[in-house]
């Protein structure tokens, strides 16, 4: 079949521009067979990363139809079948099928499909991704684990540091404090690591402001485009779990948000909106200068009409309550 490859391309400090090339290929074909024919067959000058070819080193990470993934594993016949199934791309299509590969997100591009990956690296590096054996010492053999122990590590010990989740996070993209989903996934396996005794020190940095795991924005993206499976933002929500266990409400507003949340569901089903900007944002009415950030909000909601002068718990509230209860209570997942 004919495909027309839409590469965006672009040099350090430039504008981007879009460079088509005609292929024959077949649908067996991955994206990187393709890339790597236009540039041996057609266009010497296209750059992009690329290794081993096996869904394994995580080099050939771009964007492919506004997604990022590997080049390596993604072939021509699946892909196209997956844009027929977006009704606004599937009106679009023509005689020849179109795929547009472009850089990955978050990060500068040095020249067409290559990146600076330092920010994604400084940011692995701040959360200390190497066990700590400094409060023991160092034994004459290695440390051992059960096999229950090693076990906890298996998932995120998938992650090939391929860049996908980092170039798809919204959190990155609006706060560049962020460490990125890679690091939180990376620092998650720290904490779950029997070996490790530096715990209370990491979940302590792992809780600081927005550059941790209350930067997250919970949009699902980093788990959906990663090819390993390794699963960020289950891995920064166990690490919140950890810090909730620990801490109580009043030590940042980023736990009160959490615990508040839960409580006024257990309580009413649905959450009482009065309630909750007054315990979050004015700490059970002890930090006034929350409280009267407040005000402005509260007084436009007042004259619109948008202020909820009463509440009523839902219906099914004992259930709601119940459920919450037993998952609290189960072994995984704690308070």
């Amino acid at each position: 079949m004919k495909v027309i490859f839409k590469v965006i391309r672009q040099q350090e400090n430039s504008s981007p521009i879009v460079q088509t090339y005609l292929l024959e290929t077949e649908s067996g074909n991955t994206i990187l067979d393709c890339l790597n024919r236009i540039k041996w067959e057609q266009d010497g000058t296209l750059a992009f990363r690329k290794n081993c070819r096996n869904t394994i080193c995580g080099s050939c990470a771009m964007r492919i139809n506004g997604r990022s993934v590997l080049a390596c594993k993604e072939n021509i016949g699946s892909e196209l079948a997956r844009l027929q199934q977006i009704p606004s791309l599937a009106s679009k299509a023509s005689a020849i099928p179109e795929i547009t590969v472009a850089p990955l997100g978050n990060m500068p591009v040095i020249k067409d499909l290559v990146v600076d990956m330092s920010s994604f690296w400084n940011n692995l590096e701040a959360v200390a991704p190497y066990v700590s054996t400094a409060a023991r010492q160092v034994p004459e053999r290695e440390f051992l684990q059960t096999p229950l122990e090693r076990s906890q590590l298996d998932q995120t010990g998938n992650c090939i540091m391929c860049g996908a989740c980092y170039s798809e996070c919204n959190a990155r993209e609006v706060n560049p404090d962020f460490v990125g989903p890679h690091a939180l996934a990376k620092a998650y396996r720290m904490v779950a690591d029997s070996r490790d005794r530096n715990t209370e020190n990491r979940l302590e940095s792992y809780n600081e402001g927005t550059k941790g795991v209350w930067g997250c924005t919970r949009c699902l993206y980093c788990d959906s485009v990663c090819p390993m499976e390794v699963a960020p933002l289950e891995q920064i929500t166990k690490i919140k779990q950890e810090i909730l266990t620990l801490k109580q409400a009043d030590n940042s507003r980023s736990i009160r948000h959490r615990k508040v949340l839960i409580d006024l569901v257990k309580e009413g089903g649905w959450i009482d909106e009065r309630q909750f900007g007054l315990q979050v944002v004015g700490n059970y009415f002890r930090d006034l200068k929350g409280l009267l950030s407040l005000a402005p909000l509260g007084f436009r909601m007042l004259c619109r009409g948008k202020f909820p002068m009463s509440f009523e718990p839902s219906q099914g509230t004992q259930q709601v309550r119940s459920l919450i209860e037993s998952v609290q209570q189960h072994p995984r997942t704690g308070d």
